[in-house]
């Protein structure tokens, strides 16, 4: 007669220190901080060995890096993010969990310097227009110090001679989405849940509120407001607020332009209430 011998399996007490263990490990690994001249790598990571790797690098457990990849010095890749494609990385860029940055598309994705992406964010994949054509070369490029928060997503341009830009100092905050060919300028807050369709341009220094929709091709120019809940279908003017379902001028975005520095003289006033009444747009 065989025996048969049934293996019991973990008890609750050795499970709980297994996954303790896991758990300070990466907490180890995430708080890895490697010196100005030497790169840590994770055993568990996927690196290919054509990656081009700056010094003082740190790339956590169960990472992807694709072959055309180029990671600038001192830069942190926590578990579980990803670079894919031609995608360059400059210098102290930090890749949160989950974090997915290029796409193996024709075309490239740069990110220059001091950029953290956040959680599960995706940065330069392949675009959502029906007129993009399998083959073509796609771009996106995105300037420095920018902070691009958890579940926002950002795509590559949608022809090869368009090209998705994002410039520096921008906080781009959690579930946003720029899409295909959109131009965003410099200094921009866009909070939660903001959505620019296709080609948008905005400018510098202008501030959109939670849940802000904005139609493809429109402009948001510098120093301006948009309210939360606001579906903008035209141009929004320099320095003023607008709101709305479909957003109406509010007037001018006079806190905005104080904590800019900007005086408020009536010649000021004067010169911006021409700039509206040239666009068109009705006082609410």
């Amino acid at each position: 007669m065989f025996s048969l011998h049934v293996h019991k399996p973990l008890s609750a007490t050795l499970r709980t220190l297994t996954l303790v263990h896991f758990s300070r490990t990466l907490s180890d690994v995430s708080n890895q901080k490697p010196s100005e001249t030497t790169s840590f790598i994770h055993p568990t990571a996927v690196v290919h060995p054509d990656a081009v790797i700056g010094q003082g690098v740190s790339i956590g457990p169960f990472c992807t890096v694709g072959s055309s990849a180029k990671i600038g010095n001192a830069c942190r890749l926590y578990p579980g993010s990803h670079i894919f494609g031609n995608t360059e990385l400059g210098e102290r860029c930090i890749l949160m969990t989950g974090t997915v940055v290029g796409d193996d598309l024709p075309g490239r994705t740069v990110l220059g310097c001091n950029n953290i992406i956040g959680h599960h964010a995706v940065v330069g994949i392949k675009c959502q227009d029906m007129k993009y054509k399998t083959g073509d070369e796609c771009f996106l490029e995105v300037g420095d110090n920018n902070e691009i928060r958890e579940h926002t997503s950002i795509h590559r341009s949608s022809k090869s001679n368009e090209m998705t830009v994002i410039g520096d100092n921008n906080l781009i905050m959690g579930s946003c989405h720029i899409a295909h060919d959109c131009k965003v300028g410099n200094d921009n807050i866009f909070a939660n849940n903001t959505l620019l369709a296709g080609h948008v341009v905005v400018e510098d220094y202008a501030h959109t509120a939670g849940a802000t929709v904005v139609h493809q091709f429109c402009c948001i120019g510098s120093f301006s407001f948009i309210g939360g809940g606001s579906v903008v279908s035209q141009d929004v003017p320099r320095y003023v607020m607008v709101s709305g379902e479909r957003a109406e001028l509010r007037g001018l975005n006079l806190e905005g332009l104080r904590r800019r520095g900007f005086s408020m003289q009536e010649e000021l006033e004067n010169s911006i209430q021409e700039y509206i009444h040239a666009h068109c747009w009705v006082v609410v």
